[in-house]
């Protein structure tokens, strides 16, 4: 081999390797810290069991962070004279909660581990697997090894997350943004099982919408007046404290919550899989489970990026 075709293939190995070193990976603590992961699932199940709207809170704060510049914990900082915060914008304001877990497992991390190792970005995406499985929902494989990010943008949030008065056109352009195709925009839609819309996200739907079933909208216009009470908080299926397919099952009986929501059937290319998955769940099941895997690796912060914070509400200086 000739000295050029020898070089050539040591940059083709140092990149494999530069690759392999960086990607994420299930197993990323298992001897560094393997008491992490166990750690996380106590204090999230301890979380759930308190108060179990805390685990569609903590499952959202994964999707919150990861549509914004990546899944870089980024949505933990705290507003500051160097950082615009994204727990400010609308789509944020009383939705994105569960901070105080998130401290709490970062302490227990730290102390069990002894070090400073696990990032808040890892923490975040493990305990939103954790909340799903202890809502009854199905559980999968967090590629691990992300670090934290030293920014946060709070214009960006307000222009890439998804708003409940979005189309379908709107949504799959979102979700095609962020490399995410209509069978992850359906399947994390479903993440919706669980939870509470505030009242300010779906009055217009229960007001104007003529896609909507009459004793549904009656029913939402009970705890949301049309004006005032912004606040007031409504399911988003009927079953908000268990992960299952009931979300579907709304939606083509006309009573999604959202404008969002709905429009997942609305006639258009998404109706065949909102179909699917209500009529078979534990499809559901394995397409949320790969979209949540796929989510998770959007832009990570890897080897020298980013940092680890100390504190997941501040970066390091």
């Amino acid at each position: 081999m000739d000295f050029r075709g020898l070089i050539l293939l040591q940059i083709i190995v140092l990149s494999s390797l530069a690759t392999k070193a960086f990607s994420l990976s299930p197993y990323y603590y298992q001897n560094i810290c393997p008491q992490a992961l166990p750690t996380i699932k106590k204090v999230v199940q301890a979380a759930v069991y308190k108060e179990r709207r805390i685990g569609a809170s903590l499952l959202r704060l994964h999707f919150q962070d990861c549509f914004v510049n990546g899944c870089d914990a980024s949505i933990l900082l705290d507003p500051s004279s160097t950082i615009d915060s994204e727990k400010s914008p609308r789509p944020n304001q009383n939705s994105a909660r569960g901070f105080k877990v998130i401290d709490e497992i970062k302490a227990e991390i730290d102390k069990i581990c002894g070090r400073l190792v696990v990032s808040c970005a890892d923490i975040v995406a493990v305990a939103a697997r954790d909340s799903v499985v202890a809502l009854g929902g199905p559980s999968w494989k967090v590629l691990l090894g992300r670090r934290d990010s030293t920014t946060a943008s709070r214009t960006q949030a307000d222009a890439d997350l998804p708003a409940p008065l979005m189309d379908l056109p709107a949504l799959i352009n979102n979700f095609k943004n962020q490399g995410l195709n209509e069978r992850d925009l359906v399947a994390l839609s479903g993440g919706h099982t669980i939870g509470f819309a505030q009242c300010f996200t779906f009055r217009n739907r229960i007001y104007n919408a003529t896609n909507i079933d009459p004793v549904f909208a009656e029913n939402r216009r009970a705890t949301c007046p049309r004006t005032g009470g912004d606040t007031n908080l409504a399911p988003l299926d009927p079953t908000p404290a268990r992960f299952d397919n009931a979300y579907f099952n709304n939606l083509v009986k006309q009573r999604g919550l959202l404008i969002s929501d709905q429009a997942l059937f609305s006639g258009g290319s998404t109706d065949d899989l909102v179909n699917t998955y209500r009529l078979y769940p534990h499809v559901f099941w394995n397409d949320f489970a790969k979209s949540m895997i796929k989510m998770g690796n959007l832009k990570p912060l890897t080897g020298n990026q980013g940092q680890i914070r100390t504190n997941c509400r501040t970066v390091n200086y």
